[in-house]
């Protein structure tokens, strides 16, 4: 894959992964709604700040056991692949049905950044999650450390203008994620482009 296609791939991943809604589109909604717009922009940095936290991890730890050998490259891999699969399939067939906007999770709520940062931190799924879904993305012959921190970063970007967007559009937003048919329709869109990645990511090779 090349630079420019692994960029784009990524990139139509990352749009669809942050459109998909979840704990930080909870957070950000309820945040806005109840506290304000300022509140929830504060929210959506410390969003931000969480994924390069999980990101520096993942880049530093990816980037050593990807020199290791090729063993570690193909157990990441398959097992990547399998996670991939798995979740795909589960979004498919078992598709939500709702998504509760007052779903924020367990953080101090004084400090915002700080809710939104402990937010993603504490959830050990991001972090598998950028384990198993970036390398797929890094060109051969490139720095895992500096792809990963460029993936991130590019994931980043996107979140932050998708904040801002339901930050603007708040009361729409809270509504049209409360009509059923619109929840199953992202999930399982979501779940079948998680299949064609877990395929991908099988067949390849280092």
């Amino acid at each position: 894959m090349s630079v420019t296609d692994s960029l784009l791939a990524f990139s139509f991943a990352a749009l669809l992964l942050t459109l998909t809604p979840g704990l930080d589109t909870a957070l950000i909604l309820r945040t806005a709604t109840v506290e304000g717009g300022k509140k929830a922009f504060h929210a959506a940095l410390g969003i931000d700040s969480g994924c390069f936290i999980w990101g520096a991890l993942v880049a530093f730890g990816l980037g050593a056991l990807l020199a290791a050998s090729e063993l570690a490259y193909d157990i990441l891999k398959w097992c990547g692949a399998a996670y991939l699969f798995w979740l795909g399939l589960h979004l498919i067939f078992k598709p939500r049905e709702t998504f509760d906007t007052h779903q924020t999770g367990g953080a101090p709520s004084g400090n915002w950044f700080l809710r939104g940062m402990l937010g993603n931190v504490l959830n050990p799924k991001i972090g598998v999650f950028y384990v198993s879904f970036l390398p797929q993305f890094i060109p051969e012959g490139h720095s895992p450390v500096i792809w990963t921190f460029l993936l991130v970063s590019i994931h980043v970007v996107l979140g932050t203008l998708w904040s801002l967007t339901l930050i603007m559009a708040t009361s729409y937003a809270s509504e049209l994620f409360k009509i059923p048919s619109i929840v199953k329709w992202m999930d399982r869109v979501t779940g079948g482009v998680f299949m064609l990645f877990a395929a991908k990511l099988a067949l390849s090779s280092r």
